[in-house]
């Protein structure tokens, strides 16, 4: 997919609860939604999907500034787009409602769990070239992207 996914589901949320948001940068999800938000014939990519991803366009070191739009990151923390995949700085939200990030960081979630409190994530910063990978907790709501069947 090459934007963020912004198809309602039970908890997913526009940043700031504003629908102007989901707009420009999709939804945000909690894990759980995020495992079945994915239209037919789509999925939410595993941990080896994104890894395939991020070494196709040159390693995870610099995969960042590829992957990243031209526009929309905060100070210029922009992106060349060369494939295609327009990321844009979503930002997330926390279980108390309250929401970070947006035009700093893009946060998406995997499909890989790691355990019962979180499942592997990626995440790209306005300032850094870096395509980063950690574990995000489940609550917490990220963004999506989708892979092709």
């Amino acid at each position: 997919m090459a934007e963020n996914l912004n198809r309602v589901t039970a908890n997913s949320k526009c940043y700031d609860n504003d629908a102007s948001n989901c707009a420009k940068y999709g939804r945000l999800y909690n894990w759980a939604d995020a495992k079945s938000a994915c239209p037919a014939g789509w999925h939410l990519p595993s941990d080896a999907e994104w890894t395939a991803l991020t070494d196709a366009v040159g390693g995870e070191l610099t995969a960042g500034t590829k992957l990243k739009a031209t526009s929309g990151w905060y100070n210029d923390g922009n992106g060349t787009d060369q494939y295609g995949f327009s990321a844009l700085p979503g930002g997330f939200g926390i279980s108390d409602g309250s929401f970070r990030n947006v035009g700093y960081g893009g946060y998406w979630w995997g499909a890989t769990e790691n355990d019962a409190t979180g499942a592997r994530r990626r995440l790209m910063y306005y300032d850094s070239e870096y395509v980063g990978r950690d574990y995000g907790d489940l609550t917490i709501l990220y963004s999506v992207r989708c892979a092709q069947d």
